[in-house]
């Protein structure tokens, strides 16, 4: 079985990197005196919330499409319009931005400085790999799109 068949070689759910590097965060700020950011609950929930709104979104345009948004799986096309049309990658967009409202909500400094290394991750061990699938099965009009649109804004 080629690449092609066998999807893009992720071997994790991916919202799961955000959700434990923000619960590390918030269990060194339960042993840490760290300072605080000051920011009132809602304010983080509004900016989770948007976060999750944009990933429901983005599964929402996959699942109309008929393709499965699970990055292990094979891919038939490129999602290319909707939130696609602006981000190639509304799904960890919204990730990181949900991460950012945790954080805020929980005014916890050691999950806001987290929140680079989760996106480091995500980068090297999932959207890289979805690159190198996604190039591999579709070529240059994969190519042609990641012209045109930007990898994360």
């Amino acid at each position: 079985m080629s690449s092609r068949d066998r999807g893009a070689a992720v071997s994790f759910p991916p919202p799961l990197v955000y959700l434990g590097l923000v619960l590390a965060g918030l269990a060194v700020e339960r042993f840490a005196a760290l300072p605080q950011l000051g920011l009132p609950w809602p304010i983080g929930a509004s900016v989770t919330l948007a976060g999750l709104v944009l990933i429901a979104a983005a599964i929402g345009l996959f699942r109309r499409r008929g393709e499965n948004p699970e990055p292990w799986t094979p891919t038939n096309a490129i999602v290319d319009a909707g939130i696609y049309g602006w981000t190639r990658n509304p799904m960890y967009l919204g990730m990181a931005i949900a991460h950012l409202g945790l954080a805020l909500a929980f005014d916890s400094v050691a999950a806001l400085a987290l929140l680079p290394v989760a996106m480091a991750i995500i980068q090297t061990q999932v959207i890289a790999r979805e690159e190198r699938y996604l190039r591999e099965k579709f070529g240059s009009a994969y190519t042609d799109y990641c012209t045109r649109v930007r990898r994360w804004l």
